[in-house]
C-alpha cells in the first residue's frame, strides 16, 4: 500500500487544522518551542563538552547564542532598556520576574557572559535540556527539601553581605498581548525589557534583608505595569514574581 497519499492527506488535515483552530495553532507552536529546545541542547551539550570537557559557567555563551536566534521564528522583539547596567565588571546578583516558558529567551537576552543561574532540582531530569544546564554551571535547588534549598540560597546570601554586591532587577513586560496560556493564544510581539538601577547592598545587614526584598518587589512591580501599560486599580493582573540568578 502506497504511505504518500496518506501522508499528504494527514498534513492537509494538520494545515487545515493549524488554519482554523486557534488551539491548534497554539499547541503547535509550543511543541515546535519544546523541539527546538531538547535539539539544541543535545548540540550545544556536544560542543560545550568538546570545547571545555565539562561543567563551567563559560559554556553559557555556547548556550546563549542559539536561544537568542528562536525570537525570528516566532516574530518575538525584544527592547531593552538600561543594558549598561549589566555591562560592567563587578560581581552582582540578578533578580527578574517569571511568566511564562518563554522567559528563556529573554533571559538570554540580557543575562551577561560568566552568570550563575539558580534553577528548581526538577529540570535536571529533562533529558537534554538538564545536562546542557548542568554544564552551563546552574545551580539547582530541591524546593522539596526546604534545607537544602535554604542552603544554597544562604551561600548566595553570605556571599552578597561578604562582598556587599548590589541587586540588580531586571523586569519584562506582559506577554498576555501575544501569549496567553487559558486563551491559547500566541502570535508575534515586543517585549520591553527594562534593566534597573542597581540596588546597593553595602552596610546592610541580615536584619535589613525584608526592607531589602520589599524595596526589590516594589521598584519590579511598578516598572512591571509601566512597561507593560497596564492599570494598576483593584482587577489588574498581579505584579511579577521574582526569580533570582546570580
Amino acid at each position: 500500500m502506497e504511505l504518500w497519499p496518506w501522508l499528504t492527506a494527514a498534513l492537509l488535515l494538520l494545515v487545515l487544522l493549524l488554519q482554523l483552530s486557534r488551539s491548534a495553532r497554539f499547541y503547535a507552536k509550543i511543541g515546535l518551542y519544546c523541539v527546538l529546545c531538547f535539539t539544541v541542547a543535545a548540540v550545544a551539550a556536544v560542543v560545550c563538552l568538546l570545547r571545555h570537557g565539562g561543567r563551567t559557567v563559560e559554556n553559557m555563551s555556547i548556550i546563549r547564542w542559539p536561544i537568542r536566534r528562536f525570537k525570528y521564528l516566532y516574530g518575538l522583539r525584544f527592547e531593552v532598556r538600561g543594558g549598561q547596567e549589566l555591562e560592567v565588571d563587578r560581581p552582582c546578583v540578578i533578580i527578574s520576574n517569571h511568566q511564562s516558558i518563554l522567559d528563556m529567551m529573554g533571559l538570554m537576552e540580557v543575562l551577561p557572559d560568566r552568570c550563575v543561574q539558580i534553577a528548581k532540582r526538577e529540570l535536571l531530569f529533562l533529558g537534554p535540556v538538564g545536562l546542557i544546564m548542568y554544564l552551563g554551571g546552574v545551580l539547582f535547588i530541591d524546593r522539596q527539601r526546604s534545607r537544602t534549598a535554604m542552603t544554597v540560597m544562604s551561600d548566595v546570601g553570605k556571599r552578597m553581605v561578604r562582598e556587599k554586591v548590589p541587586i540588580i532587577p531586571v523586569v519584562y513586560s506582559s506577554f498576555s498581548s501575544f501569549y496567553n496560556y487559558k486563551t491559547k493564544l500566541f502570535t508575534s510581539g515586543t517585549i520591553k525589557v527594562e534593566v534597573l538601577d542597581a540596588i546597593p547592598t553595602t552596610g546592610l545587614t541580615v536584619a535589613d534583608v525584608p526592607e531589602l526584598l520589599d524595596t526589590c518587589q516594589q521598584a519590579m512591580r511598578a516598572t512591571f505595569f509601566h512597561v507593560s501599560q497596564l492599570p494598576r486599580e483593584n482587577g489588574a493582573p498581579a505584579g511579577p514574581d521574582a526569580q533570582a540568578s546570580q
